[in-house]
């Protein structure tokens, strides 16, 4: 076998790229050249010159594009494949010298087919020679079906592609900016990607069963799985989501058959045709687009996605996929799991949930509670903070929301506001504002005193008369709320006070000392009061704080006066011992 190649090898290292041509040229002219149709497949390696591999390619390509409609649809023998009753007439048309050429040529063209496979996902191809070999496999699907889309072949490049060591950008850069455009490619890729999705699953849980003696194989198992995630969600999120009123223009199809051309098929006698004909129908297909949209969709989010896919996808999962779900309920399990995982993955998790719940009637009882729980210093400087902050100020507008979960969310982020950077004790008055203008009911938090703080557990210390009056002295100042507590019906938030908000009257940062003086209004009195924006206090840091202050336009400047001008910063008296004059060197003025 190896003498043979090298053979071949030999062989195909005496051509040079003119007789390369050549050989073209005669099995384009005539059939009795039809002896260099194997040798010019022999060139369409990626251990070939790119040239070569391009004049080869385009002479096959020429060689098979009239032929397409005219070859069968597999390689196989035609007696071991068709059935008939007549034994003379099968025994016939096995024995047509025409049959089995054309039967010779299909074997030939799926070889050329998987040819052009390998160089495509080739380590070695160049880019400009992957745009080459996938616009001719393009150009198959569209002509090798009689018009119709040839989904068989798309399926098997699409497979390639997803499970190739090349970076996959190379290939979406050419499937989006020549193809997906269509309505039939885009409409086919969803249909491929659930069926890859499918595979995936079945190969995750083998690799799960997989005996742990085989560490290395384990390991390639789930790499492999883990690139196929990757490439399966980059090819996802560069198709253009199915718009919900399709215009015509957005039917164009690839095949080439559009509304009037699809009529005709139509008239056919056989049901299985009138069916095929219809699929390709554009006006069919953009119906159909956002039930295959969704399948593919769903079927992904079921795998074990590497987490910073998983996070990809959460924070874009609100705006890029649930408007286009036939069902977007379908998501709640995906979304209730991400939420109930606590931390960054819930905050990004939130906004998607929130729309369920708020427009398509999700039921989800703990919502509050796991919200709460996520009220955590390091929320006020995480990456997706800005619209965590917003949710949550929307989540708290409702007049119906019971005056404990007011009281307990307004007291934690209070409590907060101690622990946080400048910008985050910015955003927590904002919120406590809104909290104390929408609910009136947990005003007496803002005016609670000591005093009345100690009369809420004068009962408890009536019953006790030998208790001395220095233990309830002692009891003044407790404060009730339990930071700790997860739950908000277990906080105590309604026995306590925002006492923190006055200890940001004295922040070493001036924005903060100022903006609490929004607190000190009535803000029971709505009529005269407005809620503020989260919005342009959610993204801010130190950098905002900053650039704010120093656009600032100052009215009083402090000013000091002196009686004689100061020859130092500080006066000897104040250090003692220590001297702030700088000796003069000798020959210096």
């Amino acid at each position: 076998m190896a003498s043979i190649l090298s053979k071949k090898q030999k062989k195909k290292e005496k051509y040079t790229l003119k007789e390369l041509k050549s050989l073209g040229v005669e099995l384009l002219s005539s059939r009795s050249h039809i002896n260099n149709l194997p040798l010019l497949l022999s060139f369409i390696s990626p251990e070939s010159p790119p040239e070569f591999v391009v004049e080869s390619l385009l002479s096959l390509q020429s060689f098979f594009t009239p032929l397409l409609s005219q070859l069968p649809s597999t390689s196989s023998h035609p007696s071991s494949t068709k059935r008939s009753h007549d034994d003379s007439s099968k025994t016939t048309e096995a024995e047509d010298p025409e049959v089995i050429f054309k039967a010779w040529l299909r074997s030939k063209f799926d070889e050329f087919v998987k040819l052009l496979l390998d160089v495509l996902t080739s380590q070695q191809s160049e880019d400009a020679l992957r745009e080459i070999v996938l616009g001719t496999l393009m150009e198959f699907v569209k002509l090798l079906n009689v018009g119709r889309y040839h989904s068989s072949i798309y399926q098997r490049l699409l497979h390639t592609i997803i499970h190739s060591a090349v970076d996959i950008d190379v290939f979406l850069n050419i499937l989006t900016s020549k193809y997906f455009k269509y309505i039939d490619v885009r409409y086919f890729t969803y249909i491929s990607m659930e069926k890859f999705v499918k595979t995936l699953e079945a190969s995750v849980v083998s690799a799960d069963r997989m005996v742990i003696g085989n560490s290395e194989a384990e390991n390639d198992s789930k790499e492999s799985i883990e690139l196929s995630v990757r490439n399966i969600y980059q090819v996802l999120s560069q198709i253009p989501t199915p718009e919900k009123q399709a215009e015509k223009s957005n039917h164009e199809m690839w095949s080439g058959l559009d509304e009037s051309s699809s009529e005709k098929p139509k008239k056919k006698k056989k049901k299985t045709e009138e069916k095929d004909s219809s699929l390709l129908s554009p006006t069919t297909i953009s119906k159909r687009m956002k039930l295959k949209f969704t399948k593919a969709w769903i079927s992904f989010l079921r795998l074990p996605l590497p987490l910073d896919v998983y996070k990809e996808v959460l924070a874009s999962i609100h705006q890029t996929v649930i408007p286009h779900l036939s069902n977007p309920t379908m998501l709640c399990d995906f979304l209730t799991k991400s939420y109930d995982i606590g931390g960054v993955v819930s905050v990004m998790a939130l906004s998607s949930l929130f729309i369920l719940m708020t427009q398509h009637g999700l039921e989800y009882p703990n919502f509050y509670e796991k919200l709460y729980v996520l009220l955590v210093p390091s929320v006020f400087v995480a990456k997706h903070r800005a619209k965590f902050l917003q949710l949550l100020d929307t989540c708290m507008k409702s007049s119906l929301l019971p005056a404990y979960l007011a009281a307990s969310f307004t007291k934690k982020l209070s409590r907060l506001s101690l622990y946080i950077p400048p910008a985050g004790s910015l955003v927590i008055t904002a919120l406590i504002h809104n909290l104390l203008r929408r609910h009136p009911t947990i005003n007496h938090l803002v005016q609670e005193t000591i005093e009345n703080t100690n009369e809420a557990n004068t009962e408890a210390d009536e019953n006790n008369e030998s208790q001395p009056k220095t233990n309830k002295k002692q009891k003044l100042g407790i404060d009730y709320f339990n930071n700790q507590e997860t739950d908000p019906k277990r906080s105590g938030a309604l026995k306590s006070s925002l006492w923190e908000i006055d200890t940001l009257r004295h922040h070493y940062c001036p924005p903060v000392s100022r903006f609490v003086s929004s607190l000190e209004t009535d803000l029971t009195i709505r009529a005269k009061t407005a809620d503020i924006k989260i919005e342009d206090f959610s993204s801010g840091s130190y950098a905002t704080i900053f650039g704010d202050e120093i656009r600032r336009r100052v009215k009083q400047v402090p000013l000091a006066f002196y009686k004689a001008v100061p020859t130092s910063l500080f006066a000897d008296s104040d250090f003692p011992g220590w001297t702030f004059t700088l000796p003069q060197e000798e020959g210096k003025c």
